[in-house]
């Protein structure tokens, strides 16, 4: 591209900040549209951890015979609003057929591309934005309720291992030796010493939209009704339209009613989660804990311990299930003796999921201006930078260091490609 450069970026969670980072490290003239301010949403009440080890994708091997006892246990972390069950179904006939060994291990290694570039993508804009102190290298431990539990898991933790990400198994003594506030319930745990973890989510998106204003980004809260393509696509608000050589479309679970006007129908669903806030007095954790029973994780935050978790298939404006989302993550209650949830504040925010466990990264098809980075699930915070320098190096037309083949939109558009 020759002259002046600029590109819109719509939306402004921790995805579409470091698209327009990177987009502005090229050279880009950028502003961001968002309807809510930067860092909000999933940005905001995520878990804080930067999952490196979290190769395996959701679907594994014989998820099908433990999808019933997920839903239906009231303990577990699986939730479905029934009356959206059949605009559901082609999601979930997706989601079963990506658990076969072959599609399986052809998602873990798409998943490890890019989780093996999580941290030099990061940290350029960490220190461009001074925010490092913001994330903690402290690593991130598993822990399971008995060994039988811990068996089970080992075959997702064996694909990090085989795409080598160290980790180390723990027995009862050396888990709480690890964290002493654990009390006995924890029987062994796994440690990924190579995880991060960010201390406030939304304070952290603040800081690099921060960074990205003094560099001279613009940032527009404003509706976005419509992107359109052509020579030079467009961002229709409700007062006005937007032009630029490039748009990328970052808009969290809103990006796939925005992408249908390409004829564009991804697989998208709003997996909601749910996070209770406490002031965790009295409790000291040094490091993210995962209750892998429960598919619960607890955080030390700046300001206490965030304890989230739930998959909650819903639409995004349905009331939240607050009930159900009370009983399972007090259940960190029992494996923390002395934390106490009874003043915590709750949150709820939709993930945007795909299948496959796989975000959207590259063009629209049809429309080679019009870059979609969306559909990261549980892996916006550890992906999004990865994400940026990628749709940055095709937003200037040079190679990406990481084979987009499994992330390209067009795998929505021609059903299930063989494995």
């Amino acid at each position: 591209m020759n002259g002046r450069r600029d590109a819109i970026v719509v939306g402004a969670g921790i995805v579409g900040i470091c698209c327009a980072r990177y987009l502005q490290r090229e050279g880009f003239s950028v502003t961001a549209v968002t309807r809510d301010p930067p860092g909000e949403a999933c940005s905001a009440g995520n878990s804080g951890g930067f999952g490196v080890s979290l190769i395996a994708p959701v679907a594994t091997p014989g998820i099908l015979s433990r999808i019933p006892s997920l839903w239906l246990d009231p303990r577990k972390p699986l939730a479905i609003e029934v009356s959206l069950l059949p605009r559901l179904l082609p999601w979930f006939a997706r989601f079963v057929s990506t658990s076969t060994p072959a599609r399986y291990r052809a998602a873990s290694r798409a998943r490890a591309s890019l989780c093996e570039r999580v941290f030099e993508a990061l940290e350029p804009l960490l220190q461009d934005a001074g925010a490092e102190s913001l994330v903690r290298p402290r690593g991130m431990m598993f822990v399971y309720d008995s060994e039988e539990s811990l068996a089970a898991a080992r075959p997702v933790h064996d694909v990090a291992r085989a795409h080598g990400v160290p980790l180390e198994e723990l027995d009862a003594e050396s888990v709480r030796n690890r964290e002493p506030a654990l009390g006995a319930r924890a029987r062994c745990g796994v440690v990924s010493p190579t995880t991060r973890h960010t201390t406030n989510p939304r304070r952290l998106v603040q800081m690099l939209a921060a960074d990205f204003r003094r560099r001279g980004g613009r940032v527009v809260e404003a509706e976005v009704r419509a992107v359109e393509g052509g020579e030079r696509p467009r961002v229709v608000l409700a007062e006005e339209s937007i032009a630029a050589q490039r748009i990328v479309v970052a808009a969290g679970v809103w990006s796939g009613s925005l992408v249908r006007h390409f004829g564009l129908r991804v697989l998208l669903a709003a997996e909601r989660g749910y996070h209770l806030m406490a002031p965790g007095d009295g409790v000291r954790l040094t490091a993210p804990v995962t209750l892998s029973d429960r598919n619960v994780v607890i955080t030390p935050m700046e300001n206490g311990i965030r304890v989230t978790g739930m998959a909650e298939f819903a639409r995004v404006d349905s009331p939240p299930n607050v009930g159900r989302a009370r009983r399972m993550l007090a259940q960190a209650e029992d494996y923390v003796p002395g934390l106490d949830l009874s003043g915590a504040k709750w949150w709820m925010g939709p993930r945007p999921s795909t299948p496959d466990s796989l975000p959207i990264i590259g063009p629209c098809p049809g429309e080679p201006r019009v870059l979609l980075a969306f559909g990261h699930g549980h892996m916006g915070l550890a992906f999004a930078a990865i994400t940026g320098r990628l749709v940055a190096s095709l937003a200037v037309g040079r190679p990406p260091d990481v084979d987009l083949a499994p992330f390209a939109p067009a795998r929505f558009t021609r059903g299930i490609a063989p494995a």
